[in-house]
């Protein structure tokens, strides 16, 4: 199985869970939905941390996960981001051995 998972864990700065929100909105959002390579994608807010977003991304390969942060974009949209962080993100990224579903 060639598939990619990535996670990514945001911890906003207190109250700006939805600026962080609003920034992915911005910049990602129409390229992840557009994008051939994701198979599938969650921006979670987490149930436990009001200032939490978590992200999966299962990807049709490790490139196509990459290539997120190759985009024009990026730059602005990472720049945006931290502004509304804690602290610096958290990403994981892993081999998925099993996948339910049509991906």
């Amino acid at each position: 199985m060639s598939k990619s998972a990535t996670f990514v864990r945001h911890k906003a700065k207190p109250g700006r869970r939805d600026d962080v929100k609003g920034v992915w909105e911005k910049y990602a959002r129409e390229y992840v939905a557009g994008g051939d390579g994701t198979l599938s994608y969650y921006y979670c807010y987490d149930d436990s941390d009001p200032d939490t977003v978590i992200v999966f991304q299962l990807g049709a390969d490790q490139s196509s996960n990459q290539d997120f942060v190759k985009q024009p974009w990026f730059a602005d949209y990472q720049r945006e981001t931290a502004e509304l962080l804690a602290g610096p993100s958290e990403v994981r990224t892993a081999t998925p051995q099993w996948v339910k579903g049509s991906v």
